[in-house]
C-alpha cells in the first residue's frame, strides 16, 4: 500500500486554519449567551422598577408610628405608671384627621382642668375619634373584685389618652402626637401584653377619621382580639404591635 505524503507547508496552514476557526465559533457563542444574560437582568430590573412603583403608589391614609413602649421593655411600677406614645402621620389635611381640639386630660379633676379637658373612659377618643389602641391584657375586674368598666381586650382605650397635638402640618399632610400613663393597675400583673394600634377606616365615607369603635370584638374567631381583628373591621393604616411587660 502506497502512502500519500502531504507537504509540510500543506499541513501547516491547514492546522492554522482550523486554530482560528474554533476561537471564532467560541467567540459568536459567548457573545450570544452574554446579549441573553444582559437582556434577562434589564428584563428583572425593570420588573423590580415597576413592582417599586406599584409598592410607592399603594401608600396607606395613615402612618403610625409607636414611638413608647419598645418591644420587650419593662415597663411600669407597680404595675401602673406606663406610658404609651403614639405619632401619627395622616396623608390628609387637618381637617380629614377627625382631630376636633388640643387635650391635655386625665382622670377627676383633670377631666374639667384648663386649658384642654377632655372626656377620659374607655371607648373612641373625643379629640381624636379614629384612633384604636388595644392592650391584649386589659381587665374586667379590678383585684377587689369591682368591675373596671372595660370589655377586656377588645376595649378601645383611646379615651383614656392625656395630651394630644398636632405636631406638624402641610396643605397635604398633618402629624398629630397623643399620649398615656396608666394611673391604674388595670391591666395585669407582672404580666407581658401585647399593645396594637391602628387608625380605623373611614366606615361611613365621610372623608373624616373619625369611625373608631368603642370595642373590638373577635371578627375572625380565633379566641383572641388582635390586629387581624382590626383588619377585618377596616383601618386606614397598618396595625402596629408592641409586646412588653407590666411590671411592679
Amino acid at each position: 500500500m502506497s502512502t500519500v505524503s502531504m507537504p509540510t507547508a500543506l499541513g501547516a496552514a491547514l492546522l492554522t486554519t482550523a486554530a482560528l476557526a474554533l476561537p471564532a465559533t467560541a467567540m459568536a457563542a459567548t457573545s450570544h449567551h452574554a446579549k441573553k444574560a444582559s437582556a434577562s437582568t434589564a428584563h428583572k430590573h425593570t420588573a423590580a422598577a415597576k413592582k417599586k412603583a406599584k409598592a410607592k403608589g399603594r401608600t396607606v391614609p395613615v402612618s403610625v408610628n409607636v414611638l413608647s413602649p419598645f418591644t420587650g421593655d419593662r415597663a411600669g411600677a407597680g404595675s401602673q405608671g406606663f406610658g404609651v406614645s403614639l405619632r401619627l402621620r395622616f396623608n390628609t389635611g387637618l381637617a380629614a384627621t377627625g382631630f376636633t381640639a388640643p387635650q391635655l386630660t386625665g382622670p377627676m379633676a383633670h377631666a374639667n382642668a384648663a386649658p384642654f379637658p377632655g372626656s377620659f373612659s374607655g371607648g373612641q377618643d373625643d379629640r381624636l375619634p379614629g384612633l384604636i389602641v388595644l392592650l391584649s391584657t386589659t381587665q374586667t375586674t379590678k383585684a377587689d373584685g369591682t368591675p373596671t368598666g372595660f370589655t377586656g381586650a377588645g376595649q378601645n382605650l383611646a379615651n383614656l389618652f392625656n395630651t394630644t397635638a398636632v405636631a406638624d402640618r402641610t396643605k397635604k399632610t398633618t402629624d398629630i402626637s397623643t399620649d398615656w400613663i396608666a394611673g391604674a393597675p388595670l391591666f395585669g400583673r407582672n404580666v407581658r401584653t401585647t399593645l396594637t394600634v391602628a387608625v380605623a377606616a373611614d366606615k361611613n365615607k365621610d372623608g373624616i377619621y373619625n369611625d373608631a369603635p368603642a370595642s373590638v370584638t373577635d371578627l375572625n374567631g380565633d379566641g383572641r382580639i388582635d390586629a387581624f381583628d382590626l383588619k377585618a373591621f377596616g383601618i386606614a393604616s397598618s396595625a402596629r404591635t408592641v409586646t412588653f411587660s407590666i411590671v411592679d
